[in-house]
């Protein structure tokens, strides 16, 4: 399965913020169904991604101006992503690698087109092997393919 099979669903989770607006104004999209804000420059390139670990962790340690810093000077610039073409599974592989439960994926000038969630791609992968599944059973059986 490819991944373009999950942009739909990917692409209502997507949230962006320019690389120049404050981190409070990042602060403000990580809410309770949102844990990863994607960076784009002006052109919506992607240049990395701010999370509410990233947001903390700068918190924890600002005083007076720096608590308004560009989001550029605590993103993660070391973006995992992915592409429409890319198979799940490899996908799914790079995900748990990295420790990661988020992904964005961009098309082919990097720009942002959803986040991919490790929820998304579990319910896909369970899918097919339900339907792998399925289609052995119905193999076994001598009913063929369905």
């Amino acid at each position: 399965m490819l991944i373009e099979g999950l942009l739909q669903a990917a692409s209502e989770r997507l949230v962006t913020i320019r690389d120049d607006a404050k981190l409070i104004e990042a602060a403000k999209l990580l809410g309770a169904h949102t844990d990863l804000v994607v960076v784009c420059d002006g052109d919506g390139i992607l240049r990395g991604v701010v999370t509410k670990t990233d947001v903390v962790r700068q918190i924890s340690t600002c005083q007076g101006a720096t608590c308004m810093c560009p989001v550029a000077t605590v993103m993660t610039c070391d973006v995992a992503l992915c592409r429409g073409a890319d198979q799940l599974k490899a996908v799914s592989k790079l995900m748990k690698q990295r420790h990661l439960k988020n992904i964005p994926a961009v098309d082919a000038d990097n720009r942002p087109i959803g986040v991919l969630t490790a929820r998304i791609i579990l319910r896909a992968l369970l899918g097919d092997a339900e339907y792998e599944e399925t289609q052995m059973i119905d193999f076994v059986k001598g009913i063929g393919y369905r």
